[in-house]
């Protein structure tokens, strides 16, 4: 196994979360709050914006299942790279589009990957998304943690996540874990 750490902020964490537990590869995924200056932030603070995190998932991946490049795709096509501190609803600095690089590689990979689709034109907007050095990472609180799982009959669970995942399944089936596809 080759585990590998990954950071992705693209709006609501609990949306990003419920996307990348379904992947292969993927071992873990967090929820928390990076980027700010605020040591040990909680939800309430970073809410209106003033600490200067974004809402982000932390995730370990098997390097050998699935690619970095893979998990870069799954990102930039599971959200909207082309609005700034927006998603949706979700307006704020903390809703930023940011990817927050542990290495060179990974800085460079995301930085051809943006190359790639400015590109080819998938967007119609230019991308927005920040590419910034890994920070200290905090662990969202429990509640946050697992979200779409423990409350998928709670509306915002049933009218924003689930689409969302409803989406990801059909343009990334084959990279779905094999146990959810039965």
């Amino acid at each position: 196994m080759n585990l590998q750490k990954a950071t992705f902020a693209s709006g609501c964490f609990w949306c990003t979360e419920a996307i990348y537990q379904t992947v292969n590869g993927v071992h873990s995924v967090k929820s928390g709050y990076t980027g700010g200056e605020l040591e040990n932030p909680t939800y309430m603070e970073i809410c209106n914006g003033d600490t200067g995190h974004a809402e982000a998932i932390e995730l370990e991946y098997d390097a050998d299942v699935i690619s970095y490049e893979e998990l870069l795709l799954i990102f930039f096509k599971t959200h909207n790279p082309t609005t700034l501190n927006r998603q949706g609803n979700d307006v704020g600095t903390q809703y930023r589009s940011a990817i927050f690089y542990h290495n060179d590689e990974q800085k460079q990979k995301a930085e051809a990957m943006i190359k790639q689709l400015t590109d080819e034109q998938v967007f119609d907007k230019p991308i927005v998304t920040h590419i910034v050095p890994a920070d200290t990472f905090y662990t969202a609180e429990d509640y946050h943690q697992n979200y779409f799982v423990d409350n998928t009959s709670k509306p915002y669970c049933a009218f924003v996540i689930q689409p969302k995942l409803n989406k990801f399944a059909k343009d990334f089936t084959d990279k779905i874990k094999p146990e959810l596809l039965q």
